[in-house]
């Protein structure tokens, strides 16, 4: 049996839960890829806008498209922008809305582990962006344990309740991302691994933030009153003996970038 499919149709509880990590990632993302200003971007698997508010601001688009299957993340994304260079619609990224040569760059954040072809996601943003132009990714690397919910998952795998996990989870591996890139017949590809990390007020906070993570939310719902409060106390003693003070905790991404032959 396939496992549930995990869906994402919080725009706000996604910003706090992943868009804040979103942001702290794409910051150094932008910085490796140093885009210069007046691009024509498309945003695949644009969710609520987190990154794509994030390239506005620091990359000075000319035109941003962003495509994502989710209609409540796009609402969020519409309502949030504000600077008029961004287009959202709904969208398949294995079959994108736009013709051949479109875009100047095509970028996927966070999302390549959600595609369930990522070979034909990666061959549609090489289709439409122009020769010569630049298609990148960065991905959580959660087969390594480079997920930001990662402190909680694995406590909830050590209970015997393992969280549903993206349908292709494994192509956030850093030598996949090279395979896919690679077999888009794209060029110059480049990667490095981003590591950040972000801190809450406290345990409370944390909890209640992971706890809006699709994956683990329903994960949690399975759960007996009694094993919640036992996954609580392991957590807590996983990241920290103090009861009452901050916490800060790190994840990892894999990022990668290449260019249309010319």
């Amino acid at each position: 049996m396939a496992e549930p499919q995990i869906r994402f149709d919080d725009g706000a509880g996604y910003e706090r839960m992943m868009g804040k990590w979103s942001r702290l990632a794409g910051e150094v993302f932008l910085d490796w890829l140093k885009p210069p200003p007046g691009l024509r971007w498309v945003d695949v698997g644009c969710g609520n806008g987190a990154f794509t508010e994030l390239l506005t601001e620091r990359s000075a688009p000319t035109e941003i498209q962003g495509v994502d299957p989710s209609d409540a993340q796009l609402s969020f994304a519409r309502a949030r922008h504000s600077a008029g260079v961004a287009r959202f619609q709904s969208g398949d990224a294995t079959a994108l809305p736009f013709a051949d040569d479109r875009f100047d760059a095509a970028v996927m954040a966070l999302v390549i582990f959600f595609v369930p072809d990522p070979a034909r996601g990666v061959a549609e943003m090489a289709r439409v962006v122009r020769p010569g132009g630049l298609v990148a990714s960065y991905a959580w690397d959660i087969e390594g344990g480079g997920f930001p919910a990662e402190p909680m998952l694995a406590e909830l795998r050590a209970m015997g309740f393992p969280p549903i996990r993206p349908p292709s989870f494994a192509a956030s591996r850093m030598e996949n991302l090279m395979a896919l890139w690679r077999g888009a017949g794209l060029t110059g590809i480049e990667t490095r691994e981003i590591a950040v990390q972000r801190s809450f007020l406290s345990f409370e906070d944390f909890w209640s933030t992971v706890l809006l993570g699709a994956s683990v939310k329903a994960t949690v719902a399975k759960m007996t009153a009694g094993q919640i409060e036992t996954l609580k106390q392991k957590l807590r003693a996983h990241l920290t003996a103090d009861r009452a003070g901050p916490i800060t905790t790190g994840a990892r991404a894999n990022a990668i970038q290449g260019r249309v032959r010319a």
